[in-house]
C-alpha cells in the first residue's frame, strides 16, 4: 500500500483536519498521480456533512483534481510519467451496460464509482478523493489535460465544466439561440462561458441587478431579473434552452414561461425534490420539457477539455491553501467566493 495523507472529517458536525491513509499499490491498468491542484465543489460540502444522508467517515473530498502522474502499470499505454492530467467525479464504472459502452459512465446501470466517499472496486475500501497528495486510479478514468490550459485554474472544468458542457452539447446549443442560465455561481459563471463560445445569445437569469456587469464579463449580453414581473413577461416564449443551476429546491414554474414552443429547462443543481410542484399547463400548452443531466462521461469529458483549450475558457477561481479548507467550505455556501475556491495541494507539505 502507499502511504497518502490529505484533509478528512470524521462527521457531519466535525471540521477537516490533517488525516493520513493509504492508497491502493499501482495495478497494471493504474496510474499514480501527485495531485497539484484540486477545486471544491459544493458538493464536497453536502457530502462531508451528511447533507445527502450517504455519508462515509472518515470522509477526504475533492472530485475536481489536476495532477502530475509519477508511476503507470505495465498494461497502461496512453499515459507516460511526467503527463499532466485531470480526474473528475468517476473512478469506475461496470464498462458493459448499455450506457457504459455508450461512454455515458455516469449513467452506468450497474453504479459508478465516485473519486470518493463510494466502494473501491479494486479493494473492498472506501474511495479518498483529491483534498491528498496523490492517488491511484484506473487509466480509463483519467483525463489528458490540454497544454493550452492553465492547470492552476483548470481543476473546476473536470465538475463545474463538465456538468453545464455536457447538457449544452446534448441539447444542441448553437449559434444564434436564445439561451437562459438560472444562477451565476460555481455551474453558471461556466455555463455563460460555454454557451457563448457555442455561439448562442446568453442571458443571465438572476434575482440580483448586481450579477449585470460579471455576467457581461463572462460572455452574456444581458441579464434578466426573475424577480421583475413585467421583465419576465416581455421575455415570455423567447428562449430555445435554458439551463438551471440553482443548487437548491426553488419555484421553476416562472422560467417555464419563458421557453418557446418544444423548448427544454434542464436542471444540474438541485438534487432534491422541485418545490412547489409543476403547474402542468405551463408544459402541456407549448410541448415543454424539464430534463435534468448528471456531470458526463469519460469520452464527453475529453471533448470539453479540447473545447475548452480551443477556445480559452477557463474557471475563475481563487487559491488557496489546504489549511483554509473549513473557511472556504463557509464562504462557498455563503457565495462568498468568485466564482471557484481551488486548493494549492503543495501547501499540505507543511504538514508533514
Amino acid at each position: 500500500m502507499n502511504n497518502a495523507i490529505g484533509y478528512a472529517t470524521h462527521g457531519a458536525t466535525e471540521p477537516l483536519k490533517f488525516f493520513k491513509f493509504q492508497r491502493r499499490e499501482v495495478g497494471p491498468h493504474d496510474v499514480q498521480l501527485e495531485i497539484l491542484y484540486c477545486g471544491i465543489c459544493h458538493s464536497d460540502i453536502h457530502s462531508a456533512r451528511n447533507e445527502w444522508h450517504n455519508a462515509i467517515y472518515p470522509m477526504v473530498p475533492g472530485h475536481e483534481i489536476i495532477g502530475k502522474i509519477t508511476k503507470i502499470g505495465e498494461e497502461v499505454s496512453t499515459f507516460k510519467v511526467g503527463d499532466l492530467v485531470g480526474v473528475g467525479c468517476l473512478v469506475g464504472s461496470c464498462r458493459t451496460c448499455s450506457s457504459c459502452q455508450d461512454g455515458l459512465e455516469q449513467y452506468c446501470e450497474s453504479g459508478f464509482t465516485l473519486t470518493y466517499n463510494s466502494k473501491e472496486e479494486e479493494t473492498g475500501g472506501i474511495t479518498y478523493g483529491g483534498y491528498s497528495n496523490t492517488m491511484v486510479v484506473n487509466d480509463k478514468f483519467v483525463l489528458h489535460l490540454p497544454k493550452e490550459l492553465d492547470p492552476k485554474a483548470a481543476a473546476p472544468l473536470l465538475c463545474a465544466g463538465i456538468t453545464t458542457y455536457s447538457p449544452l452539447r446534448h441539447w444542441n446549443v448553437s449559434k444564434g439561440q436564445r439561451v437562459g442560465i438560472v444562477g451565476l455561481g460555481g455551474l453558471g459563471h461556466m455555463a455563460v462561458k460555454i454557451a457563448a463560445k457555442l455561439g448562442a445569445e446568453v442571458i443571465v437569469i438572476t434575482t440580483s441587478p448586481s450579477k449585470e456587469q460579471d455576467a457581461k464579463k463572462l460572455g452574456a449580453s444581458s441579464i434578466l431579473l426573475s424577480k421583475d414581473k413585467e421583465q419576465m413577461k416581455k421575455e415570455a416564449n423567447r428562449f430555445d434552452f435554458i439551463l438551471n443551476t440553482v443548487p437548491k429546491s426553488h419555484d421553476i414554474n416562472p422560467y417555464l414561461d419563458l421557453l418557446k414552443r418544444d423548448a427544454t429547462m434542464v436542471i444540474v443543481g438541485a438534487v432534491e425534490p422541485i418545490e412547489p410542484g409543476i403547474d402542468g399547463s405551463k408544459i402541456i400548452f407549448k410541448r415543454k420539457s424539464i430534463a435534468g443531466s448528471l456531470i458526463g462521461g469519460i469520452k464527453e469529458t475529453q471533448e470539453m477539455l479540447n473545447f475548452c483549450a480551443e477556445h480559452n475558457i477557463l474557471p475563475e477561481v481563487e487559491m488557496i491553501p489546504i489549511q483554509k479548507i473549513n473557511e472556504a467550505f463557509e464562504r462557498t455556501i455563503k457565495n462568498d467566493v468568485k466564482y471557484r475556491f481551488v486548493i494549492d495541494m503543495s501547501s499540505l507539505k507543511e504538514e508533514r
